[in-house]
């Protein structure tokens, strides 16, 4: 096989695709011909190609992907000016406790936070996927136990929880996630959606044209 070839072909596939590319889906791309060393190399050299540019090559959750460096947002962010509302301190804390603790159940988190947990709260942070009931606990009455999601860790462009920073309090925990750009992964995230949602749009007129051609 061409290697020059086959890693245009996967250079490709990574910058169209949608989601984060896993090593299987890499593998289906060349009909099963490429072994693992060989797909590594190439996704090694394309950090390498793309190291001085404005995109990079991450290593996620949920597999390979381009995105733009935290030092483009700035720039990003004048095409888009309409931010996603920004997450208040409680949702922030409940959020830290279920990443560094899970799983817990809301009488875990209320007993960590002090106060009550609104179940609004948690709703939330599941809609927006980074949080999941994963099962119950065994004591009385059941406790739903909520457990971070492999969205949660692609959003802050981790490949697992082991490279959350080492934090002991919850206010060192919820700054750790600050720092990690919450908010602005969130922007990211809004983006790529925004943009799927063009190439579908884009596609729909193709459609149409062609049907109108004929």
């Amino acid at each position: 096989m061409n290697m020059a070839h086959a890693k245009r072909v996967l250079e490709t596939a990574l910058i169209c695709s949608q989601q984060p590319m896993q090593a299987r889906d890499m593998c289906t791309l060349f009909a099963d011909a490429m072994d693992m060393e060989r797909l590594e190399q190439l996704v090694l050299e394309l950090q390498q190609d793309w190291a001085q540019r404005g995109v990079e090559l991450v290593h996620v959750s949920s597999g390979w992907r381009f995105q733009s460096r935290p030092e483009m947002r700035q720039y990003l962010d004048r095409l888009h000016p309409e931010k996603p509302p920004k997450y208040s301190r409680a949702a922030l804390e409940t959020l830290a406790i279920i990443a560094y603790k899970q799983p817990v159940t809301r009488g875990d988190i209320e007993g960590v936070r002090g106060v009550t947990v609104n179940s609004l709260l948690l709703k939330q942070l599941e809609d927006r996927g980074w949080v999941e009931v994963i099962g119950h606990r065994d004591a009385v009455g059941r406790p739903s136990l909520f457990a971070t999601t492999r969205q949660f860790l692609d959003d802050l462009g981790l490949a697992s929880l082991d490279q959350l920073p080492p934090m002991d309090s919850l206010a060192q925990q919820t700054s750790a996630l600050e720092a990690l750009d919450l908010e602005g992964s969130l922007v990211q995230a809004e983006l790529e959606i925004q943009r799927a949602n063009r190439d579908d749009e884009f596609s729909q007129l193709e459609g149409g044209h062609a049907i109108e051609q004929r």
